[in-house]
């Protein structure tokens, strides 16, 4: 049993690399699509600020997936495991499909519905975290398109005597400090949800590895408000793994199909982006970086006339956001059943 709970850890932190993968277009697409970097060295900068968050934010969110969305008492690592099936597939078919949702709400969603599979609706503590996060699908992206189309608006009025070539010149140097803020606030956010839900697995299998010794006695845990040091180095090395391999049907959707971006739009799309996810990281929300990004960038092109918005491809990502909990949740329930008939655990 203590190598199944070894390979459900490191199940969770697949999914963290399928995430860093599928959120690689949150950090990237911009600047690829501005033109300021080149994809390969784009990944890298990305990647290496997504690990750079491990030193500069908390683990507030972790500790809500973690604790504070399931009952901790009904978890099991069957419950864990199908979560994580649920979320790594759904965000695979959205990957192939090149549609930008959010590998937040999908592990939520999976996380949910592997608990409701075994216990009833009573495995969800609804309260506040849920609230916040359910209330987020919409606040985030509009707080990213508000905040960019406000940004933009006074770059604008700023720089309204200024060349277009001299500001196109300042941007593309500003812009590689806005890509550096949105990696490391889209790390500190994103790899907190795998902790959460290792920390959730490892108070679970307490039963189970309360008398190992050697290297099994890292899986010894009986704080869910401790976080392991060997959790958060693994989470955030995955992500930022992931990130170097880019997801780059989703680069293309966000950096050119929802509309035309230069650098100076670029930097106003992802500092609003950036603003947007660290108020919500430092709350203690696991608040969706896709939405929030997306939000920006329909923002600032929306600052030239909405026509510059391409409204089609941008209603194709709504539904996308509106289905992820449920879709994933529906997967994750299924693949729960078919766990708990394989491996039965109480």
């Amino acid at each position: 049993m203590l190598y199944y709970i070894a390979a459900i850890v490191l199940i969770a932190f697949v999914f963290d690399f399928i995430n860093g993968f599928h959120d690689s277009a949150n950090s990237i697409a911009t600047i690829v699509g501005t033109r300021v970097l080149n994809p390969l060295a784009a990944v890298l900068w990305a990647a290496f600020f997504n690990f750079a968050a491990l030193f500069t934010v908390g683990t507030a969110v972790a500790k809500t997936v973690g604790k504070g969305m399931i009952d901790i008492n009904i978890v099991t690592p069957n419950v864990v495991l199908g979560g994580l099936i649920g979320a790594i597939t759904w965000n695979l078919i959205t990957w192939f499909y090149g549609i930008p949702s959010s590998s937040s709400h999908a592990i939520i969603g999976g996380y949910a519905g592997a608990a409701v599979a075994k216990a009833g609706w009573a495995a969800v503590q609804w309260g506040q975290k849920w609230i916040q996060t359910l209330s987020f699908i919409a606040i985030s992206p509009m707080v990213g398109l508000l905040a960019g189309f406000t940004l933009m608006v006074m770059v604008y009025w700023i720089f309204q005597r200024t060349s277009p070539h001299r500001v196109d010149r300042v941007f593309r140097i500003a812009q590689l400090l806005s890509s550096a803020s949105l990696s490391l606030a889209h790390g500190g956010n994103d790899a907190q949800k795998t902790m959460g839900i290792i920390v959730g697995l490892l108070i679970s299998a307490q039963p189970l590895v309360a008398h190992a010794t050697g290297f099994w006695s890292h899986l010894r845990l009986s704080d869910p408000d401790q976080i392991p040091l060997w959790v958060e180095i693994g989470a955030y090395t995955a992500i930022s793994l992931g990130t170097l391999f880019g997801g780059w049907r989703i680069v293309h959707t966000m950096g050119s199909r929802i509309t035309k971006l230069r650098p100076v739009s670029g930097f106003c799309a992802e500092t609003a982006g950036a603003i947007a996810i660290s108020l919500a990281t430092s709350m203690g929300i696991p608040v969706s970086t896709t939405h929030t990004i997306t939000g920006a960038i329909v923002g600032v092109g929306a600052t030239n006339r909405l026509s510059a918005v391409r409204w089609g491809i941008a209603r194709r990502i709504v539904w996308a956001w509106i289905i992820t909990i449920p879709a994933s949740a529906a997967m994750a329930a299924l693949s729960y059943w078919l766990l708990a008939a394989v491996i039965p655990l109480r």
